[in-house]
């Protein structure tokens, strides 16, 4: 393996550890539906995304909530010993994909025969500490 390649591949493996994330795949909700739920939360901070996600009606909301404790517990996976009150943290960003397509057919009249898409989708859940995005900032000021 080359040099240049393993560099890169070590600054990915340093950039992983201060990324919280959770990943959801092949959720049977079509992705437009899920994207109305992934709107309601994004840039919002945590508690108040779970408050907002356990009041929603739609089914979507109930797997975007498990997905966000997930994030919540993979943050704390990375920092122990650090309280969640001290960290502010809020989800930075919800990319929702589209995934697998199951094609069914719907019999139609006259022997006809039209066809059925169940939707599925890939939703990425990324958490920031707004603590951390502060002192970068600074960090950016001061060497300009």
């Amino acid at each position: 393996m080359g040099a240049r390649k393993r560099n890169r591949a070590e600054q990915m493996k340093e950039a992983k550890k201060t990324k919280y994330f959770a990943r959801l795949r092949n959720c049977p909700t079509s992705p437009r539906k899920m994207r109305l739920v992934a709107d309601l939360i994004k840039d919002v901070e945590v508690e108040m995304a779970l408050n907002i996600l356990k009041n929603t009606s739609k089914e979507a909301a109930g797997r975007m909530h498990k997905l966000l404790l997930s994030a919540i517990a993979n943050w704390e996976a990375k920092n122990e010993g650090v309280r969640i009150e001290d960290s502010h943290l809020y989800v930075k960003e919800v990319a929702v994909d589209s995934a697998r397509m199951l094609k069914r057919i719907q019999p139609a009249p006259q022997g006809r025969a039209h066809r059925i898409r169940k939707r599925s989708n890939h939703v990425t859940l990324v958490l920031g500490n707004l603590n951390e995005e502060i002192q970068t900032e600074h960090k950016v000021e001061q060497e300009q």
